[in-house]
């Protein structure tokens, strides 16, 4: 399937002002991503809409715009626990029928459960609704802790802000981690957040400026991925002790320092195959690997396909994709050597749950 262009946002009565504002941040006419999508905010009819803070919201478009998206979005509202109209499921149905993604995060999930696309899958949402998901629609399988949880055509992301996440890793899958790297930036969001959301659930706070502190070691982490970076140097930047970090890290993250840098350093190699003809050995040093094997090794492990493939793909898959300022569309690698074993000690699965098809 090719990368999205079409964007439809379904905005339930007393649908959430976070959720319609950052999804039209991302994908509105003015938003953060680039190239600029078709983008619409649909409601039942077109109008003025109330939302979850009582302010009306004006909705240019009904129902009809979601016969047309590439990409379809089930924003989350205050009525959640009531069914939505036929009609609108009826929308959401022949939307995914015809080969569009459909997605939902928060309790937007509940539309989607119930127009039955979620029947059969694994799905999440809010984790304070996760367990009411779960008991409504017993087809589902809830995974409650995932940030968000992608089935091909069908995405679901956690409650609130993950919303982010999820937009995210929708541009990250169709379009490639430097154009979602640049959103974010632009956004001043994190492009990957690790963990899941047992880090939102009654987490200490850090005292002591520990905060600060931490937000200055992951900074500088950023841009020195060429180094070890073993855990000792990131407590000693941080003047903690190595448990001292490690604990406050984890609770401030909700991931180990292990897992972050592993994160950080795929998502680092990624824009790198994506965006620029470095051997992949030059990619391997630039983001902290000891050789190409060991890169390819671990991007196997994490991403499923080599670097070689993954450059590949998006070079060959996607020849129209625009590119950021800057950047030039690699031409096929041919620098990569033989799979070899590399050490891993800590195996925590990656921060969202990826599809099984």
């Amino acid at each position: 399937m090719p990368p999205f262009r079409s964007v439809a946002a379904y905005a339930p009565p007393g649908v959430g002002l976070l959720a319609a504002g950052l999804v039209t941040e991302v994908f509105g006419p003015h938003g953060a991503a680039l190239p600029g999508f078709d983008f619409a905010l649909c409601a039942d009819r077109p109008g003025p809409l109330p939302t979850d803070c009582g302010l009306p919201l004006a909705v240019p478009h009904g129902l009809e715009r979601l016969a047309e998206a590439d990409l379809v979005l089930a924003l989350p509202g205050a009525e959640f626990r009531t069914p939505p109209p036929p009609a609108v499921l009826d929308a959401l149905r022949a939307a995914h029928g015809r080969g569009a993604v459909v997605a939902a995060h928060c309790v937007g999930s509940f539309t989607l459960a119930a127009a039955g696309l979620l029947d059969g899958r694994r799905a999440t949402t809010h984790w304070r609704f996760a367990a009411l998901l779960a008991e409504r629609h017993p087809q589902v399988t809830v995974e409650a802790e995932a940030l968000y949880v992608d089935e091909g055509t069908v995405v679901t992301g956690a409650g609130a802000a993950a919303g982010f996440d999820l937009c995210l890793h929708l541009l990250r899958r169709e379009y490639g981690a430097a154009l979602a790297n640049t959103v974010a930036r632009d956004m001043v969001l994190p492009s990957h957040r690790d963990g899941g959301q047992a880090q939102y659930l009654a987490v200490p706070v850090p005292e002591d400026g520990a905060d600060e502190r931490l937000a200055e070691v992951l900074a500088w982490a950023r841009a020195n991925l060429h180094q070890p970076l073993p855990v000792t140097e990131l407590a000693r930047q941080a003047m903690m002790s190595r448990r001292s970090f490690a604990r406050r890290f984890t609770a401030a993250t909700g991931t180990t320092p292990h897992a972050w840098l592993r994160s950080l350093r795929l998502s680092r190699a990624e824009e790198l195959l994506e965006t620029t003809d470095l051997p992949v050995e030059e990619i391997a040093r630039q983001v902290g690997y000891g050789s190409a094997a060991v890169l390819r090794e671990q991007f196997v492990r994490r991403r499923g396909v080599p670097p070689r493939s993954y450059r590949q793909a998006f070079a060959a898959a996607q020849p129209d994709r625009p590119h950021l300022p800057g950047t030039h569309r690699p031409p096929p690698d041919r620098h990569h050597g033989h799979l070899e074993p590399a050490p891993d000690p800590v195996l925590e699965e990656d921060r969202y749950v990826p599809s099984r098809n």
